[in-house]
C-alpha cells in the first residue's frame, strides 16, 4: 500500500467543533449498532489481547459458530507488550488462544500472509468462501472499525452486513473509546489519524469512500 505510513499514528489534530467531533465519531468508530448473531466472525489481525478476548466472548455468546482469523507478520507493527513472538503470524497465535479457550479448531479458518488491513481483506478471499455469507461480526480495535469495515466493504462480495464488535485500546493512560476519545490528547490524535487514513485510502480505492467528508478539515 504505497504511502501507507505517511500519516502518523498520532498526527496533531486541529481544534474540533462539537459537530465535527460527532461526525468524526460516526466515521471512525462506524455507526453504532447492537451485537447480533452473524454468519461468521471476521477477526482483523493485530497483537492486542482484545483480538482474541472479544472473539472468545462472541463465540461463547453464540454470535457466530465460524471464525475467520487474519494476520501475518507485519514488518512495521508496534506490537503489544504482551505479544510473545515477533516472528509468529498474528492469526496463528490468535487461533491458538481461541482453541485454548474451547473454540473448536474445525470452526476456525486462518489467513496468515497479510501485513495490513487491505491485505487482510484481499487474502481472506483466497482462504474463505464468502459466497455463503450474508453477515459478519467484525472484531477489531473500536477506533479502527470505520477504516477496517470500509476496507472489507470495498473488497468482499456486495450485500454483506457488517456488525462491529470492537474493543477499546489503551495507549499509556488513555483509553480510546467511542464516548471518551475527545477527552485526551492521545485519543484526539489517534482518532484524527484514523479519519485522515479513511479519507486518503478511500480516495485511492483501498476502502469504501466516504460519501461526504467533514467540512473544514484536511482530507489526508
Amino acid at each position: 500500500m504505497n504511502g501507507r505510513l505517511t500519516i502518523p499514528k498520532q498526527p496533531d489534530p486541529p481544534d474540533l467543533t462539537l459537530e465535527q467531533m460527532e461526525r468524526m465519531t460516526e466515521i471512525v468508530f462506524h455507526p453504532a449498532c447492537e451485537p447480533a448473531p452473524c454468519d461468521a466472525i471476521f477477526v482483523l489481525g493485530g497483537t492486542h489481547p482484545g483480538h482474541w478476548e472479544k472473539t472468545i466472548q462472541a463465540y461463547r455468546l453464540g454470535l457466530a459458530d465460524t471464525v475467520l482469523v487474519t494476520g501475518g507478520v507485519s514488518p512495521t507493527a508496534v506490537r503489544h507488550p504482551d505479544w510473545p513472538d515477533a516472528g509468529k503470524p498474528e492469526s496463528r497465535l490468535i487461533a491458538e488462544k481461541l482453541i485454548e479457550a474451547g473454540v473448536p479448531e474445525r470452526a476456525i479458518a486462518i489467513e496468515d500472509r497479510s501485513r495490513h488491513s487491505l491485505e487482510n481483506a484481499l487474502y481472506a478471499r483466497d482462504t474463505f468462501d464468502f459466497g455463503r455469507i450474508a453477515s459478519l461480526l467484525v472484531v477489531c480495535k473500536s477506533h479502527a472499525a470505520g477504516r477496517q469495515i470500509r476496507t472489507l466493504m470495498r473488497h468482499l462480495p456486495p450485500g454483506i452486513r457488517y456488525v462491529p464488535y470492537g474493543f477499546d485500546a489503551v495507549y499509556g493512560d488513555a483509553r480510546v473509546g467511542r464516548d471518551n476519545w475527545m477527552n485526551t490528547d492521545t485519543g484526539r490524535a489517534r482518532v484524527y489519524g484514523e479519519y485522515l487514513r479513511i479519507c486518503r485510502y478511500g480516495d485511492r480505492g483501498h476502502l469504501e469512500r466516504l460519501e461526504a467528508k467533514i467540512d473544514g478539515l484536511p482530507e489526508g
